[in-house]
């Protein structure tokens, strides 16, 4: 059984910064790809980065590119997001997802469509003064 644990999130000042974590457990398979998606208030979820397992190729959505950076640690089974910069259209839930990368699918299509099998509970994250 896939499980998802996300942490990290929280109120910061904009132009601050956070980090968020998953730690991810249970995979059978060595390729898939996992990453963060938020979703605000009245908004659709949408994919902001992802990283594949078997070659850590990556994914950022045009808005967090140049502030968010996503890493992940093999040996923890961690996969972190770090947040530079943070702005109040960064508020939202933030959530953990992986699904099992699919054939001729690429990292960022995965991610934008939101081709995951696996989801978190999901971690605040809220930018104000």
């Amino acid at each position: 059984q896939v499980q998802l644990v996300e942490s990290g999130g929280g109120l910061v000042q904009p132009g601050g910064s956070l980090r968020l974590s998953c730690v991810a457990s249970g995979f059978t398979s060595d390729d898939y790809v996992i990453g963060w998606f938020r979703q605000a208030p009245g908004k659709e979820r949408e994919g902001v980065s992802c990283i594949r397992s078997s070659d850590g190729g990556t994914y950022y959505a045009d808005s967090v590119k140049g502030r968010f950076t996503i890493s992940k640690d093999d040996a923890k089974n961690t996969v972190d997001l770090q947040m530079n910069n943070l702005k109040p259209e960064d508020i939202a839930v933030y959530y953990c997802a992986a699904g099992r990368k699919r054939p001729l699918v690429s990292v960022r299509q995965m991610c934008v469509m939101k081709l995951n099998d696996y989801w978190g509970q999901g971690t605040q994250v809220t930018v104000s003064s």
